[in-house]
């Protein structure tokens, strides 16, 4: 039921379009493909971005002003050759040909062993022989013309790039070095936990694991899926940014990011304490999934949504007045105005139990899940659909055709998508962090932390709050038959799928549970993505792809004003029955769905704020590089050089020598990278004796420089244009 609902997401409210761009037919397939393979977020935003690259340049190859991404260039240190081939007559056949041998390749090789394989390879075939072509066409010899050829050598090219790019496609993306800190939690258990270390990720032990996609894994423990992923090749991160520090192995990481907090030994006053507060805020949140609970809430624009991110929390006090601990959402104050009627938005006011269970869901997409990149893509289709949008990016500039609409589109969601896959699980890797499951068990198992003249005081117990988290006393229907839970915390949260044995008509509600029972809203069989929590994947994917798609369209709203997916009663859930009645989800703004997204990942049980926070920050950062990126290759350097001119401020001209005009002093390293992110050149400069350099063998074009200190810390960076 959810594929069918997300294969439909928001036409209700638009007129799809009936011819569609063979970019759009390429990317259908790839998303059906996506929706029956294992459910990997760092594997499909990196299929998401490798196709949109060859679509890309199979449109790009006949433009006049726009530069290839892979084809012809060397990226990534790969050398993807290139010879030139006859300028075709008729440009827009060629491209689809191109585009159609080149995807064709690289999809029946990604997707050959995917769970789904016998459904997706049907897929690619049906498409490619739709359209005309021989897929016993096997030649990459383009000399002689042949785009066909060409199509089968740029793919092709893409699969040798991808089994060298860090991503250990040969060995089916399997970890190398990682390893655990933890045992397993054995979920068939309610085992004492309280001697793991509750800084770190734990992995599970199923009996049945169930991906989020709805694929029988044959394994029972899975593994930490890319702790390793920060070494893959990215898209527009910048690799001066980037730094390699060890934690058992490598981790590349592209951002700093503060290490979350830890736990602390109380002396009363748990919630005091930021590690305690985080969790237990995830504990309280799902208390707001009961079905009989009455409260509404107005979900509609005119409430929800417009966080400026200028108000994002740093601080621990912060975090704690932008997110309400016991009643649930962020500070959101909505917006006065549709811009696009200039009238009121309209409030709705629903059950917050069917919203928040609703959101947990939609925005992890279920065990049909095209994974968070792949419905970013369905959101772009959409919106590329919608009979209100102008095709121009960003809002300028003559109104695009549908082909070339939707490559620039792709590559620049599929840049962000990638490099937000790379600097995410990178950060994943290194900090090994908590999730809920096993923060809020271990704490429930040691005991309380508020108060130490009360029974089951701990120094590392989780906080109480009247109505919420309690001891269980002696007259307590969860006290035990011998009184053996007496003393013992209890958390009034979702019951569980203990509760649940219909999810077609089962509902477990809420009510009081022991602390060592506490699940995530999720299935039975899956309960917790299989990798650390911090930082959020979901809050990173959602709001790179608002920034793009708010640069693409140059405008922060969805078309019209609003985006909208309804909601039909009793059948939208999957965990369980529900939701009681018919609602619709709306957004104003790209951004607010992205804020939205992460909220849902609280109320499911998945993340703590700590892990929202700086995900979104670090989304913001990659958005913008990306698109500026992808507008570079377009062929619009003005407008990108504006871009990097916001953050880079003293562009320096130069024919031969640079001055270094800056007040360091002593031994630094001097690195100059292109606008691909590649090192075009480095050179030792000791500042007491000189401020020049004289790099040589530059090409004309712009340059990143960036100095480093003897330490290695970026100490200076600005533009530099080599004329």
């Amino acid at each position: 039921m959810k594929k069918i609902l997300l294969l439909i997401l928001f036409c209700a409210t638009c007129a799809v379009n009936a011819q569609h761009s063979i970019a759009r037919q390429w990317n259908d397939v790839l998303l059906d493909a996506i929706r029956v393979d294992y459910a990997r977020p760092t594997v499909h935003a990196r299929n998401l971005y490798h196709s949109s690259v060859l679509m890309y340049d199979a449109w790009a190859l006949f433009d006049d002003t726009a530069q290839t991404v892979f084809l012809g260039q060397t990226y990534g240190g790969y050398n993807c050759r290139f010879n030139g081939i006859v300028q075709p007559t008729a440009i827009d056949q060629a491209r689809q040909e191109v585009m159609s041998y080149a995807l064709f390749r690289l999809l029946a090789h990604r997707f050959a062993t995917s769970p789904g394989a016998n459904e997706t390879l049907s897929n690619i075939e049906s498409l490619f022989l739709s359209l005309g072509y021989d897929p016993q066409f096997t030649s990459t010899d383009y000399s002689s013309g042949s785009y066909a050829a060409l199509g089968n050598y740029l793919g092709n090219e893409m699969i040798r790039f991808g089994e060298q790019d860090g991503a250990n496609e040969t060995f089916e993306y399997g970890n190398q070095l990682y390893q655990p800190t933890n045992p397993p939690l054995v979920l068939a258990e309610y085992q004492d936990i309280t001697n793991i270390d509750p800084n770190h990720w734990q992995p599970l032990s199923f009996d049945l694991f169930i991906d989020q996609s709805g694929n029988s894994v044959p394994v029972s423990i899975p593994d930490f899926l890319g702790p390793e992923w920060g070494a893959v090749v990215p898209f527009a991160l910048n690799e001066a940014d980037m730094q390699i520090k060890n934690n058992g192995f490598d981790s590349h990481l592209y951002f700093n990011t503060q290490e979350p907090p830890q736990i602390e030994n109380s002396i009363g006053n748990g919630i005091d304490d930021p590690y305690k507060w985080n969790f237990t805020l995830v504990a309280a949140w799902s208390a707001h999934l009961d079905p009989e609970d009455d409260t509404e809430i107005d979900i509609s624009p005119a409430s929800l949504g417009n966080v400026d991110i200028d108000t994002y929390p740093t601080t621990f006090e912060a975090y704690k007045n932008f997110y309400n601990l016991t009643d649930g959402g962020d500070t959101g104050q909505g917006h006065d105005l549709n811009p696009h009627t200039n009238q009121p938005y309209s409030p709705q006011f629903v059950k917050r139990s069917d919203y928040t269970r609703v959101l947990a869901e939609f925005w992890a997409d279920g065990p049909d899940s095209e994974t968070p990149p792949g419905h970013w893509f369905t959101i772009l289709n959409y919106v590329s659909d919608h009979p209100l949008v102008d095709k121009k990016i960003k809002g300028e500039g003559p109104t695009l055709n549908n082909l070339e609409w939707d490559v620039k589109c792709y590559l620049a969601l599929g840049g962000a998508m990638h490099d937000s896959a790379i600097a995410t699980w990178g950060i994943k890797g290194y900090f090994d962090y908590v999730r809920p499951i096993s923060a809020i068990r271990y704490m429930s198992g040691k005991g309380q932390s508020s108060d130490p003249s009360l029974p089951s005081f701990d120094p590392q117990g989780i906080p109480l709050i009247p109505d919420l988290i309690e001891l269980i006393k002696e007259d307590d229907p969860l006290a035990g038959t011998m009184g053996e839970f007496v003393g013992e915390i209890k958390i009034k949260a979702w019951r569980g799928p203990d509760f649940i044995n219909n999810p077609i008509s089962d509902v477990a509600g809420v009510g009081w549970i022991l602390g060592t029972h506490w699940w995530p809203y999720q299935r039975g069989t899956f309960v917790t993505p299989p990798f650390a929590g911090y930082v959020s994947g979901h809050s990173t994917f959602s709001r790179a792809a608002a920034e793009v798609m708010t640069q693409l369209t140059g405008d922060a709203f969805f078309p019209g004003g609003m985006g909208t997916f309804d909601i039909k009663a009793n059948q939208f859930l999957v965990f369980e029955n529900g939701p009681s009645e018919d609602f619709t989800l709306q957004w104003a703004t790209y951004r607010d769905a992205s804020d939205q997204t992460s909220l849902s990942r609280i109320w499911g049980g998945i993340h703590p704020p700590i892990d929202d926070i700086p995900g979104r920050l670090i989304g913001e950062q990659i958005g913008k590089q990306a698109f500026a990126k992808a507008e570079l290759l377009f062929g619009n350097p003005t407008s990108a050089e504006e871009n990097e001119a916001n953050t880079i401020p003293f562009p320096i001209p130069f024919e031969q020598e640079i001055n270094l005009a800056t007040d360091l002093q002593g031994p630094c390293t001097v690195l100059l990278f292109n606008m691909k992110g590649e090192l075009a050149h480095t050179e030792n400069i000791d500042f007491n004796i000189s401020y020049k350099i004289n790099p040589p063998g530059l090409s004309s074009g712009i340059y990143i420089l960036t100095i480093k200190n003897s330490e290695g810390a970026i100490v200076h960076k600005q533009k530099v244009i080599r004329r």
